[in-house]
């Protein structure tokens, strides 16, 4: 596994995620990429399981990354309902990495994260795509 593949996966089960709607103001984004444009991200994400040094969970905590809507309400992003055996691929991906970058697991997240989002806003728009909403 290559960080080509990590960043296609992990791009993959995010944009399984949506339409996410606001439990507060229910707006719905409808993708990915409109939940990157409409939303603010919240502090770094975070692998719990990693955080505590466990790199091949039988029961996964998981890694999130938070962003507040217009309205001020927190929505997260997670690898909940990630199969298990991709998520310790992952996990031990992100392990032998982290060592050879010299970085800390969120730092790598970090870096995983601007590399996802700025992949999916270079992407351009089909022209057939429904009018993106205000999440």
């Amino acid at each position: 596994m290559n960080e080509t593949d990590v960043i296609r996966i992990m791009r993959e089960h995010l944009e399984k995620q949506f339409p996410k709607v606001c439990g507060n103001c229910h707006y719905q984004c409808e993708t990915l990429r409109e939940y990157l444009l409409k939303t603010k991200k919240v502090g770094q994400p975070i692998s719990y399981d990693a955080e505590s040094g466990d790199w091949n969970p039988l029961r996964p905590i998981g890694t999130f990354t938070l962003a507040n809507c217009p309205c001020g309400s927190t929505l997260a992003l997670s690898s909940k309902g990630m199969p298990l055996t991709q998520l310790w691929a992952l996990y031990n991906w992100a392990r032998l990495e982290k060592a050879k970058r010299g970085m800390t697991p969120q730092e790598l997240l970090n870096y995983l994260r601007d590399e996802i989002s700025q992949q999916v806003l270079a992407t351009p728009i089909p022209m057939d795509a429904p009018v993106e909403n205000n999440c």
